[in-house]
């Protein structure tokens, strides 16, 4: 069971833009992450390239927590919102529930729900 003191490190790295850093410090190292039902991507590895590579598409990315992440065992639920800016200034923001998996203070399995369609705000 994750440490309310490390879920809260985690959420304040990503609200601080540091989502790879975020990645390399928190998941493990087989780590998987799933997009709504799309298949995983596993390993650390391959999850931080591909989140750089969503950095990388944008000019800016930001992260907000929505209320406490709830804990419950080794279960983590937190909502967010997300931010993203083109490089043409346009910004998409997407809201999303996170439900993680962690064994001890390492996360092992994150799941995103969200609508994909949500219209840009």
């Amino acid at each position: 069971m994750p440490s309310r003191e490390i879920v809260e490190a985690f959420a304040k790295r990503l609200e601080a833009g540091d989502f790879v850093g975020a990645i390399e410090h928190f998941y493990a190292p087989d780590a998987a992450t799933y997009e709504n039902n799309a298949a995983p991507t596993v390993g650390l590895e391959q999850l931080a390239a591909k989140e750089r590579g969503v950095l990388a598409a944008f000019k800016e990315v930001k992260a907000v927590r929505i209320g406490p992440s709830l804990i419950e065992g080794d279960n983590v639920a937190s909502r967010w919102t997300f931010s993203f800016t083109n490089a043409e200034g346009v910004t998409r923001t997407l809201e999303e529930i996170a439900w993680q998996t962690w064994r001890g203070d390492t996360l092992i399995e994150e799941r995103f729900y969200y609508d994909p369609k949500q219209p840009g705000r």
